[in-house]
């Protein structure tokens, strides 16, 4: 009895020391993840429960998809740029961007752009969610017709003047608009299938709008897609953060998640 009685007494010291290790690491990760997410709130995990993505570049079957490099998006004189001002300057994405093209360019990769255009009939739609509501009293992206270009050129709905040398040099693809947020009414898909293209680098705005929309798109149509994590941006709201939404479902569904540092060194590899 005198054994069985110093065992247990053993053992329950045991698991109290465990239990109070337990405790103390759970403190210091907590108190980890807490210092990190104070450094910067869209720092990856330490500790991630899952694996990242694993695409390997292909260049000869690749595309650099830029979704909305339009002024209303990116630019000060935007209509849109009140809400999102603060993540397209905080990661520095049109400097970002502008370094894609120009490597995807000289690497020779298909470059193609899902544009955002607007017509008067658009604006008489019966149904509507929180942005397009949004963006139609703001007169976001909007065109006088798909077969004129009266009044585009400086508009909102044109691209920005920094991209323009590489999206009108006759050789990038421009699809038909998309509507909403993702590709299902355009013909991006067709175009890309069309140029045997099955992996994607995927960049522009709003994060969790269109890039999130056209992320999950190729994902179900088979195709691979990285997002370029600092190519992209989204409305700060007080809805929430747009970006850091983004962010945590590209940890989980991309099949890669990377800066434009990474991408444009891959890229220079297969030169």
């Amino acid at each position: 009895m005198c054994d069985d009685h110093r065992g247990g007494t053993q053992r329950r010291s045991f698991l109290q020391a465990m239990a109070g290790l337990t405790a103390a690491t759970a403190v210091a990760a907590t108190g980890a993840t807490a210092a990190q997410a104070a450094a910067s709130p869209y720092a990856d995990p330490p500790n991630p429960a899952l694996e990242k993505g694993n695409m390997k570049l292909d260049v000869t079957r690749a595309a650099l998809v830029v979704v909305d490099p339009q002024i209303d998006f990116m630019s000060p004189q935007g209509k849109a740029w009140p809400v999102v001002k603060e993540s397209v300057t905080e990661h520095n994405v049109v400097p970002n961007l502008g370094r894609l093209f120009e490597a995807a360019k000289a690497a020779g990769i298909v470059v193609a752009i899902s544009p955002h255009y607007y017509y008067h009939w658009d604006h008489t739609w019966k149904i509507q969610g929180p942005l397009e509501v949004f963006q139609h009293q703001i007169g976001i992206f909007d065109r006088k017709g798909p077969y004129t270009l009266e009044g585009f050129r400086g508009s909102g709905a044109d691209f920005l003047p920094e991209f323009k040398p590489y999206i009108e040099d006759g050789k990038t693809i421009i699809a038909s608009p998309h509507k909403l947020y993702g590709p299902q009414a355009n013909d991006l898909p067709f175009q890309l299938r069309k140029q045997r293209v099955d992996q994607i680098i995927l960049a522009g705005m709003l994060a969790n709008m269109c890039i999130e929309s056209h992320c999950r798109e190729f994902l179900e149509l088979g195709f691979e897609v990285a997002v370029v994590r600092d190519a992209i941006a989204a409305p700060k709201i007080p809805e929430g953060d747009g970006y850091l939404a983004a962010l945590i479902n590209f940890r989980y569904m991309a099949d890669g998640l990377w800066t434009t540092e990474e991408t444009v060194q891959m890229l220079q590899k297969k030169i």
